[in-house]
């Protein structure tokens, strides 16, 4: 089939290449860490408080008198809060991580020409570059902490251990100070994160089969709040509680969908990426706590304009766009062309 008449799958999807599980939280002591598989959970707390009115009020064409009870009245809300007890000074964060084999390769696609032009396509990048440049920067999110989002900050001392696992034991061990490593960029190096991303990457080319479990050690200081991750509420007839706090079986826990978006936040390859830094890796490049989609259909930097114009038009995008396309790909998610 020429490429005049190749048009994109009406029905394409790719399931995702980096499969991370819930990332679930733990107490001890940082000079007990070598003992902290006995740790006890952490669990999430109901906390009524009494604050005041602080957000910001339609004061056009209102009643004074109204205007001033309506600040003057308590704000009475009820949170959920997770805190390390007051006997520990150490949060543990721990997860597993699946890294698949078949990148590029559709998990549905109802075109075989197309998937074929793909296949074509992605093994001769695959081919000339091979799949360590995403495997490096996947190493150093893991190395750096980004998966601890908020917990990060602050903290004196984090310790991350990556084992491995095969037949249940780990058959290699690394360690890293994730302090030492920037969130800004991809530039550090060390023998420990050539390792692991070598082991990476030859999950991604489906070369042995990669199941990692991380741990994280982060010392905040003794009975300091941590931070799971956030529940949204859609239904605001199941109560008034202003906060709900993400648990599995009562323990504290960060969604796998924040561990996901943390582990690919590796694209440097945008317009304005110096000042920025990097960002997750989105189709249109999205950034939802800024409002701000970094890869705009109309400067044809989006994902769909890369991948048409490499599959449909043979136009091979620079090499960094190259990388962004298939980082994509390993994303997962729903691509068709359907109405």
């Amino acid at each position: 089939m020429s490429n005049d008449t190749l048009k994109t799958a009406s029905v394409l999807a790719f399931e995702r290449k980096l499969d991370p599980s819930d990332a679930f939280f733990y107490a001890g002591n940082w000079n007990d860490r070598e003992n902290h598989i006995s740790w006890p959970s952490i669990g999430v707390q109901e906390k009524a408080v009494r604050g005041t009115i602080s957000n910001r009020l339609k004061t056009k064409d209102q009643d004074p008198a109204k205007l001033d009870a309506a600040i003057e009245n308590p704000n009475l809300q009820t949170v959920d809060v997770a805190s390390l007890p007051e006997t520990a000074d150490t949060l543990k964060v721990v997860f597993t991580l699946r890294v698949l084999a078949g990148t590029g390769q559709p998990s549905a696609c109802n075109n075989a020409a197309y998937q074929a032009k793909l296949k074509q396509t992605i093994d001769s990048y695959v081919q000339n570059y091979g799949l360590q440049t995403l495997a490096n920067r996947y190493a150093a999110n893991l190395a750096n902490g980004r998966f601890l989002w908020r917990n990060r900050l602050g903290a004196e001392s984090i310790e991350t251990h990556v084992a491995h696992l095969c037949d249940g034991e780990a058959v290699s061990r690394w360690q890293f100070d994730s302090l030492k490593f920037s969130l800004r960029d991809f530039s550090a190096e060390s023998a420990e994160l050539t390792e692991l991303a070598a082991t990476i990457g030859r999950g991604l080319a489906g070369e042995e089969h990669v199941l990692l479990q991380i741990v994280a050690l982060v010392r905040i200081g003794a009975a300091q709040e941590v931070y799971p991750s956030q529940e949204l509420i859609l239904d605001r007839g199941r109560g008034d509680k202003s906060k709900t706090l993400y648990t599995v079986n009562k323990v504290a826990a960060i969604h796998s969908q924040k561990i996901g978006n943390a582990l690919r936040t590796v694209d440097t390859w945008y317009e304005g990426a110096d000042s920025m830094g990097p960002i997750a890796v989105e189709p249109y490049g999205s950034v939802t706590t800024q409002g701000k989609a970094y890869r705009q259909p109309k400067q044809k930097m989006d994902f769909y304009s890369l991948l048409d114009g490499w599959i449909l038009k043979d136009k091979t995008p620079e090499l960094e766009q190259q990388h962004f396309v298939v980082a994509t790909l390993i994303r997962g998610g729903v691509f068709g062309d359907a109405g």
